[in-house]
């Protein structure tokens, strides 16, 4: 059994992603605790929403008081419905979280049936739950359930394959537009960053690109979002797209409140310090790029390097897909930024043999990168016909004469609010600008 326990803002997104399956009868309600029902006996959004509001008005501080926990027993285990209840809420009272409202969904849309719980950390009396070393506690407590009733034991590998994946962006598969919605709602909501570089690597695992744009109207300042298309070689291809044409979950306005949260919560939580045992390893035992950066995908981290035009590496960003958490080398530690990675594999003997050949095929063939989170990419039909309508010829300046007022209020840039990798970014593109001056007059003469 694999309990993962995510946190988020938005309580109405929470449920509604859950109810949503419960409609296409693809899940339903089997258990709630403190939760009101109707006269006919049965719960819907708008009572659990009331259910849960005492909690989160008594504190409005916590970044993330929504708990989405989903419970996925071992393929193998054919639970009934009161046994799926009694170990949600055995669960729910040995990690401190009983006396909390909270809603069980069973999810039966694959073959392995599994239950989704949603919950709060914030108590009735405003005071945030402790949640220090949760998942350990998690891992301990789903080992003495199995251990209880008799299950297998399982791990991630066990149900990793039917976890909705998100797929590269395919130019050539046309419908390019959809294909960057899906994945941008997904990354934006699940993962954390601090800047807008570290979202930019994230979306190129994906073959998106993201570029902040700004002007003025009637003297107003404006900042917008524009994503893109990328070819296997990071190059833009196709037209690109306002952020604002998507939804505003992936506009300016929102990826400023996510830059901020996120600092937040990685500075609160100290997330970095799981990624550094993995590239402390990786740093000691390769000195082959290719095999380095398989190390650490073995290990859910994927990592992006920024290069000039002599290949020189001036930019490392790593995604900690266990964590959700997209770091720039140089703010986990001197030890991890670009000058340590170049210098590395600078040296590196040329004829060093690979980690393993398996692995690095893997990487460059796989279509897709698995997503810890659970979460639901497909539009619904509303949101299809929004993706699909039709939309005039777009270019930068056409951008900046006619701006989406709705979707530019900030006037803050993404890349004042964090701006270490901007400063080593701006100085690499303004070397690699003189680099081509000099080479344009050298053709000259």
């Amino acid at each position: 059994m694999v309990a993962k326990i995510n946190t988020n803002s938005n309580l109405f997104s929470t449920l509604l992603y859950n109810n949503q399956k419960v409609e296409n009868d693809a899940a339903k309600i089997i258990h709630a605790n403190k939760v009101m029902q109707d006269k006919n006996g049965e719960y819907n959004m708008l009572l659990c929403n009331q259910s849960f509001a005492p909690f989160l008005a008594a504190n409005r501080k916590t970044e993330e008081p929504i708990l989405h926990i989903s419970i996925n027993p071992h393929p193998d285990d054919v639970l009934t419905d009161e046994q799926l209840i009694d170990i949600a809420d055995e669960y729910m009272q040995k990690m401190g979280f009983g006396k909390q409202p909270y809603i069980v969904f069973k999810h039966e849309d694959i073959e392995r049936k599994h239950i989704h719980i949603v919950s709060t950390n914030v108590d009735e009396a405003g005071k945030k739950i402790n949640d220090f070393n949760n998942f350990r506690q998690s891992k301990k407590i789903t080992e003495e359930l199995e251990a209880k009733y008799k299950l297998h034991p399982a791990s991630k590998r066990d149900y990793s394959e039917e976890v909705p994946r998100l797929k590269k962006v395919d130019y050539e598969s046309g419908n390019v537009k959809k294909q960057i919605a899906g994945n941008v709602k997904a990354l934006m909501q699940s993962y954390r960053f601090t800047s807008l570089p570290e979202y930019r690597a994230l979306l190129s695992l994906y073959n998106i690109g993201i570029e902040e744009v700004s002007g003025e109207v009637r003297n107003k300042p404006y900042r917008g979002l524009v994503y893109s298309a990328l070819d296997s070689d990071g190059n833009k291809v196709g037209n690109p797209i306002k952020s604002s044409s998507i939804a505003k979950s992936v506009g300016h306005n929102a990826l400023v409140k996510k830059v901020a949260s996120s600092a937040k919560i990685i500075k609160e939580k100290d997330i970095a310090e799981r990624i550094k045992p993995i590239l402390d390893t990786a740093i000691g035992n390769y000195r082959n790029r290719q095999s380095f950066e398989a190390e650490l995908l073995r290990n859910g981290v994927s990592v992006v390097f920024r290069e000039n035009e002599e290949g020189r590496i001036y930019g490392a960003t790593f995604i900690d897909h266990e964590n959700r958490t997209v770091l720039n080398g140089s703010k986990i530690g001197k030890a991890y930024s670009a000058n340590v990675f170049h210098s590395l594999f600078h040296n590196s003997i040329a004829d060093e043999p690979l980690a393993n050949n398996q692995e690095i095929n893997n990487i460059e063939e796989s279509p897709a990168i698995y997503l810890p989170l659970e979460l639901d990419i497909t539009a619904t039909p509303k949101e299809q016909e929004d993706l699909e309508a039709p939309t005039s010829d777009f270019s930068e300046n056409a951008y900046r004469q006619k701006p989406d007022d709705t979707d530019f209020v900030s006037p803050f840039s993404l890349l004042e609010l964090h701006g270490e990798d901007y400063e080593a970014e701006s100085f690499a593109r303004r070397k690699e600008a003189e680099a081509k001056r000099r080479k344009r007059r050298g053709r000259r003469m």
